[in-house]
């Protein structure tokens, strides 16, 4: 896709970060739309297909987080990648912002050339078209192509961490995949994240699929555990 269809949403209260962002991003050849509430970034997701929302967690009635658990239940948002745009970097911040199914977060102040770079990195990690392959555990079937794990027949739609994060661990199943290596290949050298950020994943992980198929090894990471799969063939 090129960049002049690509399609980004700027969520924020604040107008001169607003103009900030969309002059920068629109020099890249981007299409931007944007909102200064919640309310209507959410009517904007309904009626646009869009490729990033950039969010502003602190705002008025509707907060980021509130924002972001709408815009999930959205069906032409759910795999759109969502980043939270904001000052604050303490854990729980960060948790509850994973917790509302964001992907990412971007941390102000940020210079033009890193806010341009930081983007680019962002929209890397959507689906591929030639991501066709699909990975079948018995029971469980992860679709790379349409972003879709399908268990015992369910479709279950993954926000994009959750579906890497899976995808990952599956890839090589009954290996052990160490904490620091699934924060590289999942978040990458950049973002600076909480100690809770894989947990929250996991769990959510669990609630979806059940928890037989991730395994935690205290002290080192976890792996993907296909054997109760395999006994029900």
């Amino acid at each position: 896709m090129e960049k002049e269809k690509i399609k980004i949403l700027l969520v924020d209260d604040e107008p001169d970060i607003i103009e900030f962002i969309s002059y920068n991003l629109d020099k890249e050849g981007y299409e931007i739309f944007t909102a200064s509430n919640g309310h209507d970034a959410i009517e904007i997701a309904n009626q646009t297909s869009l490729d990033l929302i950039i969010l502003d967690i602190m705002m008025p009635e509707m907060d980021g987080i509130e924002t972001c658990y709408k815009l999930r239940d959205i069906p032409g948002t759910k795999e759109t990648i969502i980043a939270f745009l904001t000052a604050r970097g303490e854990d729980y911040t960060q948790v509850a912002g994973l917790e509302a199914g964001a992907d990412d977060f971007i941390i102000k102040p940020i210079k033009p050339r890193v806010l341009s770079s930081k983007v680019e990195s962002l929209l890397r990690r959507r689906p591929s078209g030639s991501d066709q392959q699909e990975q079948d555990d018995a029971s469980l079937i992860i679709d790379k192509e349409r972003f879709l794990v399908i268990k015992e027949g369910e479709k279950i739609t993954l926000p994009k961490k959750e579906f890497e994060l899976l995808l990952l661990l599956s890839s090589i199943p009954e290996r052990v995949f160490a904490r620091d290596e699934i924060y590289r290949k999942i978040w990458g050298t950049q973002l600076i994240v909480g100690d809770r950020t894989i947990d929250v994943h996991i769990r959510k992980l669990r609630e979806k699929l059940g928890g037989e198929y991730i395994q935690t090894i205290k002290g080192v990471g976890y792996k993907f555990n296909p054997l109760e799969a395999q006994e029900a063939e």
